[in-house]
């Protein structure tokens, strides 16, 4: 990746909160000093001094050196980091990614904790890397969903960043998606069915108008329309929303689609949705869909394997 992607205060702020989490799990308190490390306690000397390095043991996108240095700047700031790969940037096996220097009490209490977030992201950025290779050279981007994990969801974004893929929403708060549980609600409320989609985009669209001023993204708070048919979106292509997802169509339905929004409304972007794999993205993306969301990124990325190699200074 050219540019490294931004590890914001937000996103800092949560893992903050995470570590401070993993660490009441392992030595059970929020910092060192009153924690427990039994077995480093029992027989490694404080004033023993130490090197171990983060070393790759597979190919794939490096995410959680900036959680690494988070870390060790709050919780052990006497250990120094010097990083080797940065977050988004490729690894191979056995490649070093980042070396501690310090305390070897300290790097042995920080060591799992560090290791668990690393893996954990490298997992998720690895796998969009992959998910990212299948779509070049066409128009689609690769986004991530809400299928994320409690209270990291910032972090597993950031990761999907780093992997090479875009972020869809980061919550309920910062975009309207209006999906089809809404319109079986709204469709309740009205006498006629057929102005379920034209009606709830219209109030969406006036909400957005009247609550600019409270928005993260003001009046260009995005507006998004999820349909299961092609019907749907005939009608869809009539309103005034920014983004229609089109969920679990074929591939056929899919240029289809494209077809109609080309000779409909050019500036509506298309978001495929739904059995979304490795194996399927690449012809997903041959329809010429601007947009493919896939919650396998997060939900069903596999740990990255990474160890800490150790040597006594």
């Amino acid at each position: 990746m050219k540019d490294q992607p931004v590890f914001s205060e937000s996103t800092q702020s949560d893992c903050l909160k995470l570590i401070e989490m993993a660490l009441m799990e392992d030595i059970g308190a929020p910092v060192l000093e009153s924690g427990v490390d039994c077995t480093s306690d029992a027989i490694v000397p404080e004033t023993a001094r130490a090197q171990a390095s983060f070393v790759s043991r597979a190919s794939g996108v490096v995410c959680g050196v900036e959680i690494v240095r988070l870390a060790i700047n709050r919780w052990a700031p006497e250990i120094s980091l010097d990083v080797v790969i940065n977050d988004g940037q490729s690894v191979a096996p056995q490649q070093e990614i980042a070396v501690m220097l310090g305390s070897a009490h300290d790097i042995l209490t920080m060591e799992r904790t560090c290791l668990n977030f690393m893996c954990r992201l490298s997992g998720i950025s690895s796998l969009t890397r992959q998910y990212v290779q299948q779509v070049t050279g066409t128009k689609a981007c690769v986004l991530d969903t809400r299928k994320t994990t409690p209270g990291w969801r910032r972090l597993e974004k950031y990761a999907v960043a780093c992997g090479g893929g875009k972020n869809h929403r980061m919550g309920l708060y910062d975009a309207i998606m209006i999906k089809d549980n809404h319109l079986a609600f709204f469709r309740s409320l009205l006498t006629d069915s057929d102005d379920t989609i034209p009606k709830s985009i219209e109030l969406a669209r006036h909400w957005i108008a009247e609550n600019k001023s409270t928005l993260p993204d003001a009046g260009n708070t995005v507006l998004e329309l999820e349909v299961d048919t092609l019907k749907q979106l005939e009608v869809g292509l009539k309103t005034d929303c920014d983004i229609i997802l089109l969920d679990n169509m074929d591939c056929d339905q899919l240029r289809t689609a494209v077809d109609m929004r080309n000779k409909t409304a050019p500036n509506i972007l298309l978001e495929a949705s739904g059995g979304v794999n490795l194996t399927t993205i690449g012809k997903i993306a041959q329809t010429g869909v601007e947009r493919i969301s896939v919650g396998a990124l997060t939900h069903s990325a596999v740990n990255f394997d990474i160890g800490l190699d150790w040597k006594i200074t």
